[in-house]
């Protein structure tokens, strides 16, 4: 990429809102640049809107994304575009000039207050696209009931145009004579998140989905089971309306299909969607659920991933039925037959009541007109064409990608290369920081110390996740007659655009100075109303929040009636603390504007690399004597580039980066401070060196597993991955002259010991045996395998390995392969499924695919105070919205440490982590959390169990004046535990927001 920082513009354009483009947008926004937003639909949200829960925390997907959603909707910095494309785009990368084509929506959105009257008297009805055509809904129709912008629309093709919204609408906004608009902007890059369509099983005569209407799509089913769907969450097959006791998945409709579709490639997210839809349709089921799911491979690769497929298994009882299933006959009163062959060779047939089809994704042909208008070129599959050393770059310099317009992915990916994208983004245009976007301004608070409370309730029913159990109605009229209580509500979404906003009107006009909110967990959620409270100019910390949810509704399931008096204890419990809240006050800290990157690996140089051109100096701890980690033992990418070529090219530029200073041969031996003032120890075994940084990003990598078996280091004949890739690379003439080689995958991996799928080692394998094929066509090659989890477009090179006469046979694993040491050949044995017999292989070369394990993580995150898994992966901050990110504010992780992926993967990775830490590095100064503990050095005894008990090493002992000796908490590094305040033996010690007295009224109040 070429320098064009000079005269840049300081906005960028983000096409389609999606789960991607708002994480773009957020990232950008935080980071000093002047956001458009732009989505063709009608209210921003993408398909993750659409979904019910999220696995493997079993999440509300609306909970989840909501605050984002309310984020994005009031942040200064960013202005969204509802129902608009990109027409045109002239000028070069860092001053774009496009132009926006907006549809008419005929309701204006500056003048609609979402009240809902027109909707109520609207008589026209059209097919309700956002629940899939379940349903119907009104001609003037919101989108969904959190949709941001929060406003109105007509569907002028089904309006009757009778004229009675337009009577009814106080507000004046009903626009008939609307019109298409056009705008003209001006923005330094240019970021694609626009997503992809589902497949369209219409047309497949194979599945009865057009003829039947028990036979669903997964993205339909999702909308059945979602609380705000056609069905309010009741599990019912649309024929009737009754409840299924037999439910069947099938897999790979809409991809790994060149018959039907032409979509060659695998979807990726498919058999994970159809495990988690298994799982809560059993917790929708009012009685006993039978669930099958029909594959050919099941691909749960991802971290997490294979646990998830294993608690579906042994724990719910979700039956896999390994079979590509034929046809679907309707039998029955709207029941479905499904006939397959098992793989001893028997034809089987089951009736089930449900069929849904796990369709895949596909880029839809609005998107590759965008592609064509944008001058971007697209690869074979329609996805935008990348690298994978440049995962979110795409042909036209300044326009980038991320999410499922890259290529099929989960949301933690596409959440990742959204802010890579932001990375690559803000190198271009870092001069241009703040030109154009404006430092937010709060409003003045109000202060009510002295006032007597008023407290607030507003209590959630989360669509059925709480008011299916709860009687919610009853928990607001029993809130109402508790002490101090001058305001109760429930709402449908408390958390919505809408309800903030109520709620913020609500707080002002009734003189509120107490906030209670029942409803989910403040994990998530407690951000977004302390948010509100600002706005409303109220202390952030006057708010209590009571888990109605997880606490409650979740649990209690079976027994409506008692969770409905615990729902009313929790309100109760709340209310008695929040009357005694008091405002607290953030402390704000300057920043050291520079970074510590651990680990010279591909991860660990892109990372620095990013930061250092974003105009921060980066410190680069390796280990090893030289750049470039396990890289360096790997030949090519799955795309065919040459590895060692990027990495030795990469190794001298951050080597020569006048930002970066490198330090070989070093590893991290002391860690102090907190965010933001982070101080570390660099030991090299002679001069140790202390470093000052503001951030700092875990990437230590990993390594391959050396395994045990299969006579590996006892035949020289008998190799891991990397093994051969160094005999790829040193063009070793042995190779050539193999007549037999056979790979088994999963060694090491999807084992008891390590019960992870490591991701990469499929894809590696079809590498390997296609060059082994290169280098001898009439090669015999076996891979010997249980699952093939070539995700993605990694699909093709499984088909062109195929088509090379590359054979491959399934093991289970309990049946492993047996491997013998022959006089001339190793000897391999097999039980084949298909045939039903013992196969006998002889190899000269045997290849293993060894586990990905990560380096030693515990040091680290003991300075660090950084959890991990239990695999010693470190464990990010939330698997889905904060891939990068840690609890620990400032530190973030990248590369084979957070979890196996390929260089592609990876890069993005460390491009994200890069742009979250420089979100922080931006900043003059950094607001600490006001929840922290405080000592009284007149009570303090100095015993010093705070000072050994608390994680974050926050206690310490005083060294000098009057009170030395006792403890005294520095804020920066308190987390708000409360171990501290409740093992102090003196009580000198107090929590703030969490006191002894608040805490005996809640106990007293039960």
């Amino acid at each position: 990429m070429s320098d064009v920082k000079t005269g840049a513009i300081g906005a960028v354009l983000v096409v389609g809102a999606g789960v991607a483009g708002m994480q773009a947008s957020l990232d950008l926004a935080d980071s000093g640049y002047l956001v458009h937003l732009a989505d063709r639909s009608p209210a921003i949200g993408g398909i993750m809107s659409q979904l019910d829960k999220t696995f493997p925390t079993n999440d509300c997907a609306m909970c989840i994304i909501s605050p984002k959603l309310v984020e994005v909707g009031r942040h200064p910095n960013i202005r969204i575009y509802p129902g608009s494309e990109v027409e045109a785009l002239e000028g070069k990368a860092g001053c774009f000039k496009p132009t926006l084509a907006t549809q008419p929506r005929f309701i204006d959105l500056e003048r609609c207050t979402a009240c809902g009257q027109c909707r109520q008297v609207c008589p026209a009805s059209a097919i309700n696209e956002f629940n899939q055509g379940i349903d119907r809904r009104e001609a003037t129709f919101m989108r969904y009931p959190q949709a941001i912008p929060r406003g109105y629309g007509i569907d002028r093709a089904s309006c009757l145009g009778c004229g009675l919204c337009e009577k009814v609408c106080l507000a004046q906004a009903v626009r008939y004579d609307d019109q298409p608009r056009r705008t003209a902007l001006e923005v330094g890059a240019v970021i694609l998140a626009p997503g992809n369509e589902v497949f369209d099983p219409s047309n497949m005569d194979t599945y009865p989905y057009r003829d039947h209407p028990n036979v669903v799509t997964s993205l339909e089913f999702e909308r059945i089971l979602s609380a705000s769907g056609p069905y309010r969450g009741h599990l019912m097959r649309p024929y009737d309306r009754e409840e299924p006791t037999r439910i069947a998945w099938l897999q790979c409709v809409g991809s790994r299909d060149l018959q039907h579709c032409d979509n060659a490639y695998c979807s990726g997210v498919c058999c994970m969607y159809a495990i988690k839809e298994a799982v809560i349709a059993m917790e929708h089921a009012q009685g006993k659920l039978d669930t099958a799911i029909f594959f050919m491979d099941m691909r749960t690769y991802g971290k997490d991933f294979e646990h998830f497929y294993n608690r579906a298994r042994d724990e719910h009882g979700v039956r896999f039925i390994r079979s590509r299933v034929h046809s679907v006959t309707p039998v029955g009163d709207g029941d479905l037959s499904i006939a397959y062959g098992t793989e001893s060779g028997s034809i089987e047939e089951e009736i089930f009541n449900m069929v849904v089809l796990s369709v895949g994704f596909e880029v839809g042909r609005e998107t590759i007109a965008l592609s064509q208008r944008l001058g971007i070129e697209i690869n074979e599959n329609r996805f935008a064409r990348t690298t994978s050393f440049a995962p979110v770059e795409t042909s036209r310099e300044g326009i980038y990608v991320c999410g499922t317009f890259q290529g099929p992915k989960d949301i933690p990916q596409s959440v990742m290369e959204a802010s890579a994208a932001v990375a690559a983004s803000s190198t271009l245009l870092s001069e241009a920081r703040w030109t154009q976007a404006a430092v937010p301004e709060k409003p003045v608070e109000v202060d009510v110390r002295g006032e007597p409370p008023r407290i607030g309730v507003f209590v959630c029913q989360c669509g059925i996740n709480i008011g299916g159990v709860v009687d919610v109605p009853a928990v607001r009229e029993y809130a109402k007659g508790l002490p101090h209580v001058v305001y109760v509500e429930d709402n449908l979404y408390t958390c919505s655009q809408d309800t903030q906003v109520k709620m913020c009107q609500v707080i002002k006009e009734q003189g509120i100075n107490r906030v209670i909110v029942a409803a989910c967990t403040p994990s998530t959620h407690e951000p977004l109303f302390r948010e509100t409270l600002v706005s409303a100019g109220r202390n952030k910390y006057l708010f209590e929040m009571a888990n109605i949810r997880n606490h409650d509704s979740w649990v209690h399931q079976g027994d409506p009636v008692r969770a409905t008096q615990k729902a009313k204890d929790l309100v109760r419990m709340a209310v008695a603390k929040a009357a005694l809240l008091e405002p607290l006050e953030e402390p704000r800290l300057s920043i050291t504007r520079g970074a510590l990157v651990i680990g010279g690996g591909v991860a660990g140089m892109v990372a620095a690399r990013a930061l250092a051109d974003l105009g921060y100096p980066v410190h680069l701890a390796e280990r090893g004597a030289q750049l470039g980690g396990q890289a360096r033992s790997l030949f090519k990418t799955w795309r065919g580039e040459d590895i060692r070529r990027f990495v030795d090219d990469l190794a001298q530029t951050v080597l020569h980066h006048p930002r970066v200073t490198v330090h070989l041969a070093s590893t991290v031996t002391q860690v102090e401070g907190f965010v933001g003032n982070f101080r570390s120890t660099l030991g090299n075994g002679t001069d140790p060196v202390t470093v000052e940084h503001g951030v700092a990003i875990i990437a230590t990598g990993g390594k391959e597993h050396r395994p045990e078996g299969y006579l590996y280091g006892q035949d020289p004949r008998v190799l891991t991955h990397q093994e051969l890739d160094e005999r790829f690379a040193a063009r070793d003439p042995f190779l050539s002259s193999v007549e037999s080689a056979v790979f088994i995958q999963c060694v090491g991996s999807r084992e008891p010991e390590r019960p992870y799928c490591s991701r990469v080692c499929c894809t590696h394998t079809v590498e390997s045996a296609l060059e082994l094929k290169r280098l001898n066509p009439a090669m015999d090659v076996f891979v010997l395998y249980r699952d093939l989890r070539t995700y993605g477009e990694r699909e093709l090179l499984y088909q062109e390995a195929r088509r090379a006469g590359v054979l491959f046979v399934r093991y289970t694993l309990e049946n492993k392969p047996l491997v013998e040491e022959r006089e001339e050949r190793l000897r391999v044995t097999v039980f084949d499924p298909i045939l039903q017999r013992q196969v006998v292989l002889s190899a000269d070369l045997m290849v293993l695919a060894s586990a990905v394990i990560p380096n030693e993580a515990r040091q680290l995150s003991q300075f660090f105070k950084i959890p991990v898994t239990a695999e010693n992966f470190f464990l990010e901050a939330h698997a889905k919205l904060r891939p990068v990110d840690f609890a620990t504010d400032g530190v973030y992780v990248c590369g084979l440490a957070h979890y196996p992926k390929s260089i592609d993967e990876s890069i993005a990775q460390a491009q994200a982590a890069a742009a979250r830490a420089a979100i922080l590095l931006a900043r003059d100064s950094l607001a600490l959390s006001g929840t922290v503990a405080s000592s009284n050095p007149n009570v303090c005894s100095g015993c010093g169990v705070c000072v050994n008990i608390c994680p974050f090493s926050a206690p310490r002992f005083m060294e000098s004046g009057r009170d030395a000796g006792k403890a005294e908490i520095n804020p920066a590094l308190c987390k708000g535990c409360g171990l501290c305040a409740a093992s102090c033996r003196s009580g000198a010690i107090r929590l703030k927001g969490f006191d002894d007295a608040q805490i005996f009224a809640m106990i007293e109040s039960v």
